[in-house]
């Protein structure tokens, strides 16, 4: 065992099969805990931020590849370079762990700046353009809803907090072979989850005052192929309309047909919206389908892809919106997949480019969406999240406080196959239903689509690469969670502990280096 302690490679490369195996499919959460001891320990054997950072990269890389392979089936190079960038960016807070073990002596204190680190680095990684929110450690959590209700209040980063300061006063403990410490570390693994598992055992489906009937469509059309294999956008409506007919109610409110369901580009007033709109009145019924849908300015915004008839023009990984009464509206995707989508930073590589030597709004691929418009009927709000906005529960929110019924997510997941992506991508829905008490409706291309209610509990699931459909009576909630007033209220305490201390250590460095 000491022969296995003292090699810095096995432990690294423990430390991130063990992470890499807490995820869905897999599930093994708990594994999450002794990961970080092991990585606690990996950062005191170390002699300098430098080996540290070296070492932790291997087993943040294997951690990567474990989580995350499926990337490489959409585009190989892309997926490469995304699972070795972001094991680069993860040594950031690991090299922080070292450098508060080394300047704090209460192990309370350090375990209290390791686990705010590691949220702080999560939620800044969530927050700029080359975001991947995949491998929060939250995530890993996502499937054992009944340990992790109190996310209502704290957001999924309160997770990570968890399992990061119950590890490192757990390895505090074996450290200094302190029994106290060891019972801190045991209250501080038992509280949060044990209060949750008992909220959990306690609650149920309480009785709703209005529900909204919903159809949610899974067509199970070739992702790999333009127009999902068929020959135009006219056979694409074909079949949707088909497997639409077969499956909704006479009392269907709501049609929810995926990401990329009208595969190509599109106007909001053309043949193929307007047939949805015809449907629409005759069916006396609303619809949300994925689509790509081109926007025509009168004034050039400072990033557009070309122009169309002397007008500006930008094309949208969109939600197309019709009403009961045929009405047209549209919401644009926000949270873009970096590279694959938009081009990162683009807007300012675009602003230093005073020579203009590159035609940035075509770099930039996709535009994107900046406001969060719902569908609005007399009797339910919703609105079409698209694929990766999903997992930044900060916009979620933004349309909950405006008022949604229930969230409806849409997304194609066929770009992946049949791998742990899918899977990881419901997995993921069941914390914003917790996040936000709110039921959650999601149709997805190849699957997996499903109703997920508002304790994380799966209704229905469908199996992947079906072609299938089916209806549900979505009850309607208006609650706020504490996290739905708030926001990221914790993730921002956990800036305002880090910031500081590791200002005081630097400080504390140059100071003591000085006398």
């Amino acid at each position: 065992m000491n022969k296995f302690l003292d090699n810095k490679l096995q432990v690294s490369l423990t430390a991130g099969l063990l992470l890499g195996l807490s995820f869905p499919p897999v599930d093994l959460s708990f594994l999450t805990i002794p990961a970080f001891v092991l990585l606690f320990h990996l950062s005191e054997k170390c002699d300098s931020n430098k080996q540290l950072a070296y070492y932790g990269y291997f087993g943040f890389v294997l951690w990567n590849l474990i989580g995350t392979y499926w990337l490489m089936m959409a585009s190989a190079i892309a997926g490469i370079a995304a699972i070795l960038a972001n094991a680069v960016i993860m040594t950031i807070p690991l090299v922080l762990f070292r450098g508060f073990s080394r300047s704090f002596e209460k192990s309370w204190h350090i375990a209290l700046l390791q686990a705010s680190a590691w949220v702080a680095y999560e939620f800044l990684h969530h927050n700029w353009d080359l975001s991947w929110t995949w491998l929060s450690i939250g995530n890993a959590w996502a499937n054992q809803i009944g340990l992790v209700q109190y996310i209502s209040a704290t957001g999924h980063l309160g997770i990570t907090f968890w399992v990061i300061f119950t590890a490192s006063l757990a390895y505090s403990a074996i450290k200094k072979k302190n029994q106290i410490i060891a019972i801190a570390a045991t209250f501080s693994l038992l509280l949060p989850s044990g209060t949750s598992f008992l909220y959990y055992v306690g609650s149920g489906i309480n009785p709703v005052s209005s529900t909204t009937n919903v159809t949610v469509i899974q067509p199970n059309h070739d992702s790999y192929l333009d127009y999902g294999g068929m020959r135009d956008k006219r056979e694409v409506l074909d079949s949707l309309f088909s497997i639409t007919k077969r499956t909704k109610a006479p009392e269907t409110d709501l049609v929810v047909w995926p990401e990329n369901a009208i595969d190509g580009v599109t106007y909001i007033n053309s043949v193929t919206t307007n047939r949805v709109a015809d449907s629409a009145k005759a069916w006396n019924t609303a619809f949300i389908s994925g689509t790509g849908l081109y926007k025509l300015y009168d004034t050039p915004p400072t990033l557009y892809r070309d122009t169309f008839q002397g007008r500006a023009r930008n094309f949208f990984n969109s939600a197309l919106y019709v009403n009961k009464s045929g009405k047209v509206s549209r919401y644009d995707k926000h949270n873009l997949v970096p590279i694959v989508e938009r081009f990162p930073f683009v807007d300012f590589f675009n602003a230093i480019d005073v020579f203009r030597w590159f035609n940035w709004g075509r770099i930039a691929q996709f535009g994107k969406g900046t406001e969060p418009i719902a569908i609005i009927e007399n009797n339910f709000t919703t609105q079409g999240l698209i694929c990766y906005d999903s997992v930044y529960p900060e916009w979620i929110r933004e349309f909950v406080r405006n008022g949604t019924d229930f969230i409806t997510i849409i997304t194609n997941d066929g770009w992946w196959g049949n791998s742990s992506g899918h899977v990881q991508h419901f997995s993921y829905a069941r914390l914003r239903a917790i996040e936000f008490d709110r039921w959650i409706v999601r149709s997805a291309n190849n699957g997996t689509s499903g109703i997920i209610d508002p304790s994380g509990r799966v209704i229905i699931k469908t199996h992947y690469w079906t072609k299938t459909g089916f209806n549900f009576e979505v009850p309607h909630k208006n609650t706020m969670t504490l996290f739905t007033k708030f926001g990221d209220w914790f993730s921002y305490l956990c800036l305002l502990i880090v910031i500081p201390s590791w200002i005081w250590i630097l400080i504390k460095k140059r100071f003591t280096a000085n006398v």
